[in-house]
């Protein structure tokens, strides 16, 4: 019988119809999203392939990145109010074809692409890549979803905001139930900023370098646009344009690094440790961003300091050895292995860090699709996992050694419950929050632990402890 898709694509007569032409961004968004979808892909880690492919520059791929990007950000507000236009459940379309229906959503609900644009581009994406057969169904539903904006909307699905809160607040920021509960507990008595913060992980961040201190510098970083970070002495924020386009970058001198990932390193190279200071441990060191500070770190100082990076995948093991290549010969080993599995003596280092395996709540800026990814289900084992790296690290280091304890996650089954299991067992908390004195409004939910957040201090939400192993 063949493709039903070439029936509804031939004439009366036969003859067969043209396929529409897709406007390549669009196209290139909708791939992304398959890929999202079908393969599990990273958007992040995709978008600049699909780019090139598409050889898509300029606004055209401005265009494209936030249209995808946005679209799975935005994904339960969108499928919640086409859920309203429809009249069949979300699970009964198929999948390309919903995906097509949640970007004409994006464009016409976040970014106002006129109407008729956002749906004449509809029908074509959806022509070309499915075929004629959904091609009124597209139209007539997002000519429906054009009628109200966002805002209307989100009145109109949402439960009441003074009914469910934080149902209400689920649905307006995009957020998962569970998370959002989770994000409101985190906050303890600061909850009144739940709006704020949820608001704030829907703001693409913007690109942040990282000067490798004596190998680059700030100074040479602002040659290329841009601005200091505020807490951050090596950090600087890009106007726009492409990060491989900065000379230190493409030399390694340089990287792109969150101002928050910037500091847990700092922090840890910054805390003082008494007696020896030679040795060096980063125990999860995929794909390299705080190995390769760290490793700046121990070069630039005034006694040789040597840093060993240890990955368990293979895979993130090379992206940590490409990151640290523009280093001192020697200023970094990179080795694969399990780090709740120790190759070295116990008290063989002096600062070791725990960047621990998380859920990535904090990063939720940067890694849209990654919040309809995260189940509850999964603290458990993620919970196990960072108290076993935990207990690895403290044992590593040598009595008076110090371990950071870091996690891109304000959950607190990740933050103060693993710190809490940790101390009175050999390990002693200092104060992190002295460590960075630059950061305000930066209390964690223990004393003496810190925690940022992308709407007090526009970083990801990073979390930290300092602890010294006992004698």
């Amino acid at each position: 019988m063949g493709d039903p898709r070439d029936r509804r694509a031939r004439r009366p007569g036969g003859r067969p119809r043209a396929r529409a032409k897709a406007d390549p961004p669009r196209l290139a968004a909708l791939e992304v999203l398959r890929g999202v979808q079908e393969e599990d892909a990273y958007a992040n880690l995709l978008l600049p392939s699909v780019l090139r492919r598409h050889q898509l520059s300029g606004r055209d791929a401005a265009f494209a990145t936030e249209l995808a990007s946005g679209t799975l950000r935005r994904q339960g507000t969108y499928d919640a109010v086409l859920a309203a236009c429809l009249d069949r459940p979300l699970t009964a379309v198929d999948a390309a074809v919903l995906d097509v229906l949640r970007l004409g959503a994006h464009q016409l609900l976040g970014m106002r692409v006129p109407t008729h644009a956002a749906v004449a581009t509809s029908v074509d994406l959806v022509r070309s890549q499915v075929g004629q057969g959904p091609a009124g169904f597209v139209n007539a539903v997002l000519r429906r979803l054009g009628t109200k904006p966002l805002d209307a909307w989100v009145r109109l699905v949402a439960p009441g905001p003074t009914d469910d809160p934080l149902g209400y607040a689920a649905v307006a920021h995009a957020h998962p139930r569970w998370l959002v509960e989770r994000l409101a507990e985190a906050l303890g008595d600061r909850r009144e900023e739940l709006e704020a913060l949820l608001a704030a992980d829907n703001v693409p961040p913007r690109v942040t370098l990282v000067a490798r201190p004596g190998l680059s510098s700030v100074t040479e970083l602002l040659a290329s646009g841009g601005a200091p970070t505020p807490y951050s002495p090596f950090g600087v924020t890009l106007e726009g344009g492409d990060p491989a386009g900065v000379p230190a970058v493409a030399e390694g001198r340089a990287g792109v690094q969150d101002e928050g990932s910037q500091l847990m390193a700092l922090a840890l190279g910054g805390a003082r440790v008494d007696g020896s200071d030679a040795a060096w441990l980063d125990l999860c060191a995929g794909p390299g961003g705080k190995a390769s500070l760290l490793g700046a770190l121990a070069a630039s100082g005034p006694q040789p300091r040597r840093l060993l990076a240890v990955e368990r995948q293979p895979h993130r093991a090379q992206l940590v050895a490409r990151a640290v290549q523009g280093l001192p010969r020697g200023a970094v080993s990179v080795v694969s292995g399990d780090g709740t599995v120790p190759a070295w003596r116990p008290g063989s280092f002096d600062r070791a860090l725990v960047d621990a395996p998380c859920t990535g709540t904090g990063a939720l800026r940067r890694r849209p699709e990654a919040r309809w990814r995260r189940r509850p289900e999964e603290l458990e084992g993620l919970v196990a996992l960072q108290r076993r790296l935990l207990a690895s690290a403290l044992e590593a280091v040598r009595p008076g050694g110090v371990v950071a304890y870091v996690t891109c996650s304000p959950l607190l089954a990740e933050t103060r419950d693993v710190i809490e299991g940790a101390l009175g067992r050999g390990a002693a908390l200092l104060d992190a929050e002295a460590a960075l004195p630059q950061v305000p409004d930066a209390a964690g939910p223990l004393p003496g632990t810190l925690q940022l957040w992308p709407h007090r201090h526009g970083t990801d939400a990073m979390f930290l402890a300092l602890l010294r192993r006992d004698a």
